[in-house]
């Protein structure tokens, strides 16, 4: 009679869960597969472009389309959108017709002409613990995880989504720790190792800097949540929630989907101990200081943003002809960081016809404080001006949230760090690299933290 009774229960186990799943995978298809030149020529001909506009070359000083790094030839389009003026052309006067009225006019613009949008339903993220060790970071004990992010994918079983991150306490943090997250690697790649090996200078690296104010950080490995090509929109994230198909014309590029992923990541901070989760920030460098940005203007939950040398696509201004420009962002090389709509601004269309720019990707991050940083030498292609002139053209925003912006519109000299209000600037000396930067960084989180 139990025999029988655990055969009947085995049976309705197997008919009601099992195989309905066997079935749906049975009925899918496995992803497309496409080179990134054929997805970015599929997304040219599905928003019925020809052909696009050369981006400028940063190698070849005799190239006809080198880059330009002079001042005088940089605005063609002095012109930006008014942050603070809604589409009907009203005069945004409160905080209330901010939030209510303007902020999700510029949102829509940046989902739609931008960065893309992320689907109403996303999968479940479940975090494991794969490794729990003691550490030294620098002279400090600290406790370090190595933690591992799975996504649901029963709706579509032939795509893996694992998210690779870490974090890291102090050991004798007795209290939830304000946590600084950076994108970036957790094992160094080798150009990165063979360079810290040739690198002299023996100051202490970030993570040293961040455990000496009493703090935690951790890394989350954007490529383990989307890959870094074009070829990869129809896997990872992006690939899972499509069912392995291409993209539509607003459907999210990688840009959106590492920061999503940072999200998910901050929804496992906010369910432990140690991490502060009202207290998080996100850092990034390069096209990671682009993901960065962009995390920070979607999830108001992120405390503050180091935004380091995001340059086009990220803080530099679409409108400025200086380093990187929209052209070289919409080519096979950089396209898949962006929504597929924007690739007309490099074609039929030009910079001007943006409906939204960079100073109000930071105003979406108001009130909250943001760091903006670069280099000199060897940094020039991220604009460091422009991106000076993006942190400027937002802090009216900032202001009428009862903030402070950069309290200048002074470029200022490299090697000044603007840190009295709630938008930073710093120019370092060196050439394209965040380290130099972190001190003025974290003296600039520190404030705001204490308060």
């Amino acid at each position: 009679m139990v025999r029988s009774a655990i055969f009947s229960f085995l049976a309705l186990f197997l008919i009601f869960t099992v195989l309905p799943a066997w079935a749906q995978q049975a009925n899918q298809s496995p992803p497309v597969e496409l080179t990134t030149e054929e997805d970015h020529q599929r997304t040219m001909e599905m928003l019925g472009i020809d052909s696009l506009r050369p981006g400028v070359n940063g190698s070849d000083p005799n190239a006809p389309n080198y880059v330009n790094y002079e001042e005088k030839n940089a605005n063609p389009y002095p012109h930006y959108p008014d942050p603070l003026l809604t589409n009907d052309r009203q005069k945004v006067t409160s905080p209330e017709m901010w939030w209510n009225e303007r902020r999700p006019e510029i949102v829509e613009f940046f989902e739609r002409e931008i960065f893309g949008r992320v689907p109403e339903q996303t999968p479940v993220v479940s975090w494991e613990i794969t490794e729990a060790t003691d550490t030294t970071i620098g002279n400090i004990q600290a406790k370090k995880k190595r933690l591992v992010g799975h996504v649901d994918n029963t709706t579509y079983p032939h795509i893996t989504v694992n998210i690779q991150a870490n974090l890291v306490i102090p050991a004798q943090a007795d209290e939830p720790v304000p946590v600084i997250t950076q994108f970036g690697f957790i094992q160094l790649p080798p150009f990165l190792k063979q360079l810290r090996q040739n690198n002299d200078d023996n100051s202490p690296t970030w993570h040293q800097l961040v455990m000496e104010k009493g703090w935690g950080y951790s890394i989350i490995v954007p490529n383990s949540i989307q890959a870094d090509n074009g070829a990869g929109l129809t896997k990872g994230i992006i690939g899972l929630v499509n069912k392995g198909q291409p993209r539509d014309a607003d459907d999210w590029g990688a840009l959106r989907a590492w920061a999503w992923g940072a999200s998910r990541l901050l929804d496992y901070f906010e369910t432990i101990d140690e991490v502060d989760a009202e207290r998080v920030g996100i850092q990034g460098h390069s096209r990671y200081g682009k993901a960065a940005v962009v995390a920070q203007a979607f999830d108001q939950r992120f405390a503050i943003g180091y935004i380091s040398s995001s340059g086009a696509g990220g803080v530099k201004p679409h409108r400025r002809n200086f380093g990187e420009i929209v052209e070289n962002v919409a080519a096979p090389s950089e396209y898949h960081w962006m929504v597929g709509n924007y690739l007309k601004y490099a074609g039929p269309l030009t910079w001007r016809d943006i409906p939204v720019d960079s100073h109000e990707l930071v105003a979406l991050c108001a009130p909250r404080p943001m760091f903006i940083g670069s280099g000199q030498e060897g940094d020039l292609w991220v604009d460091p001006k422009g991106m000076f002139m993006a942190g400027v053209k937002a802090g009216p925003v900032y202001e009428l949230l009862e903030k402070e912006g950069l309290g200048t519109d002074q470029f200022p000299p490299v090697g000044t760090a603007l840190l009295g209000g709630d938008i930073a600037f710093r120019q370092h000396p060196e050439g394209h690299t965040a380290g130099p930067n972190w001190p003025a960084f974290l003296e600039f989180a520190e404030r705001h933290f204490k308060k």
